[in-house]
C-alpha cells in the first residue's frame, strides 16, 4: 500500500549564471518535474510514494533513475524507451521574480506515458493520488492516461489533489487549457491553484470568491497559494487566510510543489487542516531558499 500515487515527466534541469539563458556561460545540473519534485517531499518526510515515468534510454533517463532511487521513491513502475528522449529543461538565474525557462521536451519519453502504464494502480490503495494540469497538457497519451486514472481514483474513492500547474506553451490555446483544467479542477477533492493561474482559470482575482467558485462545483476544498502573501484556505463551511514565512528568495521555481508535499503529508500525519497549510507554507519558503526545484525540500 503506498501513501501517494503519482506521474508525470522528470527532466534534467540546467540552470544558469545569468538572468539571460542564452547569455549564460556556465550551467549547474539539478533535477526538474513538479510531481517528481513532490514525491521528493514526500519521500524525505517518511511517506511511500509510487511515482510512474518513462524515461529515455540515454544518460538523463539514468540520471534520473539513480536520483529517484536514492530518493526513497518507489522506482517499480518507472521504464525506459529506446525511441525517445528524456526531458531537458534550462533556467536563467534570477534574483527577484520568476526566471526565464526554456524547454526540450517534445516527443520526450514521458510524453508516451499511457493507460496501461498506470495498470497497477488497480492493485494498490493509496491514501491520495496527487495529479497535475502539466500532464495533461504533454500529450493525447499522457491526458488519456490522466483521465484512466482519475476513474481509478473515482472507483476506490481515494482522494484526488490537483495542483493546475498552468503551462500556457504546452497547448494549443487558451480557451483549451482552461476547459480541460478546470474539468478536472471540478472532479477533484483538493484543488490548489496558485492565485495567478486562479485568475485565468475563474476571471476572479479574490482568494475568497476562487475558492467559492470551486466549492459550488463540488470540490471539497481549495487552497489558493498567494506567494509571499501565504495561503487561503476555502471550504463549504470556512475560509480562512494563513499566512507566509518570509526569507531570502534565490529561486521561486518548486515553491509550489515544495507547498503541495507539506499538505499532504500533513493530511497524512493525521494533523489539522489548518496546521497542514501552516507546514505546506512552511517547506515553499524553504524551497524558495535554494537554486534547484527540490534541493530545499527538507
Amino acid at each position: 500500500m503506498a501513501d501517494v500515487v503519482t506521474f508525470g515527466e522528470p527532466m534534467v534541469l540546467l540552470a544558469g549564471d545569468r538572468d539571460k539563458i542564452y547569455d549564460s556561460n556556465h550551467f549547474t545540473k539539478y533535477i526538474a518535474g513538479s510531481e517528481l519534485n513532490v514525491s521528493v517531499g514526500l519521500a524525505r518526510l517518511g511517506h511511500d510514494v509510487i511515482y510512474a515515468t518513462k524515461l529515455g534510454e540515454d544518460p538523463f533517463g539514468r540520471y534520473i533513475y539513480d536520483f529517484i532511487k536514492k530518493e526513497g521513491i518507489n522506482p517499480s513502475y518507472i521504464k525506459f524507451d529506446s525511441s525517445n528522449l528524456t526531458g531537458l529543461m534550462f533556467k536563467s538565474k534570477k534574483e527577484n521574480g520568476d526566471p526565464e525557462i526554456f524547454y526540450f521536451r517534445k516527443h520526450s519519453a514521458a510524453s508516451f506515458i499511457d493507460q496501461k502504464d498506470l495498470e497497477f494502480v488497480k492493485s494498490v490503495n493509496p491514501k491520495f493520488i496527487h495529479l497535475t494540469g502539466i500532464t495533461l497538457g504533454l500529450s493525447t497519451n499522457t491526458r488519456n492516461a490522466f483521465n484512466f486514472l482519475l476513474k481509478i481514483a473515482k472507483g476506490k474513492n481515494v482522494p484526488v489533489v490537483f495542483d493546475p500547474n498552468l503551462r500556457p506553451q504546452l497547448w494549443k490555446d487558451k480557451d483549451e487549457m482552461v476547459k480541460i483544467i478546470n474539468d478536472v479542477a471540478f472532479s477533484s477533492n483538493i484543488f490548489l491553484p496558485g492565485i495567478k493561474e486562479a485568475e485565468i482559470l475563474t476571471g476572479l482575482s479574490d482568494p475568497e470568491m476562487i475558492g467559492r467558485f470551486y466549492i459550488e462545483k463540488g470540490v471539497k476544498i481549495v487552497i489558493v497559494k498567494m506567494g509571499e502573501k501565504g495561503a487561503f484556505v476555502v471550504s463549504k463551511d470556512e475560509s480562512y487566510a494563513i499566512p507566509s514565512f518570509h526569507v531570502k528568495v534565490v529561486d521561486t521555481v518548486g515553491a509550489g510543489d515544495g507547498f503541495d508535499a507539506g499538505m499532504i503529508s500533513g493530511l497524512l500525519d493525521g494533523i489539522s487542516l489548518r496546521e497542514a497549510v501552516v507546514r505546506a507554507n512552511a517547506i515553499g519558503a524553504m524551497q524558495v531558499m535554494t537554486p534547484g526545484d527540490n534541493d530545499g525540500l527538507p
